[in-house]
């Protein structure tokens, strides 16, 4: 049994989702966003994202990362804040293996179209990980990236083999 994070990076919410897969079999054991305060300077914030994500590291312990590939925005600032916020992620999960994922891939392999809505992800994901409860977009797409990697690896293990 593996325990996967999956991370949607976001300056203002970061969603994460900890699944445990041993083989097909997938568990959810924990989700929830870390949340910066929007009047605090861009310094301030991704300390606070990094501060919620060790502590996040230390009390679940997960063994593997995946990470939600960034989209660019029609606004540059806020592509680019969204770019430092997933660099602090990057770094924080940089001791495990990490994985990074398309949103489009993500979206294909959970609802089995690249261009799925929000709601249908959350659906979907309730469906496949039981017992996860309500869910807000954002730890969706996490849970949801953590689903795709536990699936992607297991194809490719399968293959290796």
């Amino acid at each position: 049994m593996t325990l996967i994070l999956g991370l949607d990076p976001g300056l203002a919410r970061t969603g994460w989702g900890i699944i445990a897969a041993d083989g097909n079999r997938l568990t959810h054991i924990a989700h929830g966003a870390i949340t910066t305060r929007p009047a605090d300077s861009l310094a301030m914030r991704l300390q606070a994202l990094h501060g919620g994500l060790a502590h996040l590291l230390a009390t679940h312990r997960p063994e593997e990362a995946a990470v939600e590939e960034v989209f660019v925005n029609k606004n540059a600032q806020s592509t680019l804040k969204l770019g430092q916020a997933r660099g602090v992620v990057l770094l924080s999960v940089a001791h495990l293996p990490v994985a990074e994922h398309a949103t489009r891939l993500v979206k294909k392999a959970i609802v089995g179209t690249g261009a799925a809505e929000k709601a249908q992800i959350i659906a979907m994901v309730q469906r496949l990980l039981p017992g996860c409860g309500p869910l807000g977009e954002d730890e969706a797409d996490a849970l949801a990236v953590a689903v795709a990697h536990a699936h992607l690896r297991t194809a490719v293990q399968r293959t290796a083999a």
